[in-house]
């Protein structure tokens, strides 16, 4: 039998659903995009609550940059991304980091944790 591993929120909830984001990073923009990466999965923490990974890639693309984030459900996460898609600070945020990433090439994912 194997034993199924829980992943566990600061609020003692159990973490089902992983969401991904995926951005190819600009020819030379690397520093800025790893800094950007650290710094707004920094502010979803400070103004969320949301735990946010930063991932890089150890095989294919290397010019890629990923968060990950885990929600109990999609209902939660759906609650928490409905405010950050009307947060002013975070848009000027992206706005401003826009130049480090490829246009068109972010890519969202849902991942259920087994």
């Amino acid at each position: 039998m194997t034993e199924r591993r829980q992943l566990i929120s600061a609020e003692g909830e159990i973490q089902m659903i992983a969401f991904n984001k995926i951005a190819c990073v600009a020819p030379g923009k690397t520093e800025g995009a790893l800094g950007f990466a650290h710094e707004i999965a920094a502010y979803i923490k400070s103004s969320y609550g949301v735990d946010v990974e930063v991932l890089l890639p150890i095989g294919g693309n290397p010019q890629r940059v990923a968060w990950s984030s885990r929600y109990k459900d999609l209902a939660a996460y759906e609650v928490v991304n409905t405010k950050i898609r009307e947060d002013k600070h975070y848009w000027e945020m992206v706005n401003k980091s826009s130049d480090n990433f490829l246009p068109g090439s972010v890519r969202d994912s849902f991942w259920r944790v087994i």
